[in-house]
């Protein structure tokens, strides 16, 4: 019980830490002079960017772990 709740725990800060890498790419794009469309699109990428790396991750610490 306690792993899973570990890795709900993990996830969700993943997921937070993206939310925020997201919003600042976004804000410093709009600052930058970006559209409205354009800087939605960089948060966008920012965040599938994060997912993918913690998953990247994820699944390397996985093969030292077993």
């Amino acid at each position: 019980m306690a792993r899973v709740a570990a890795v709900l725990l993990t996830a969700a800060v993943v997921v937070v830490f993206a939310l925020l890498a997201a919003a600042t790419a976004g804000t410093l794009a709009r600052l930058d002079g970006a559209t409205y469309p354009a800087a939605l699109m960089r948060a966008a990428a920012t965040f599938a960017a994060v997912i993918t790396l913690a998953t990247a991750v994820a699944s390397v610490l996985t093969q030292y772990r077993t």
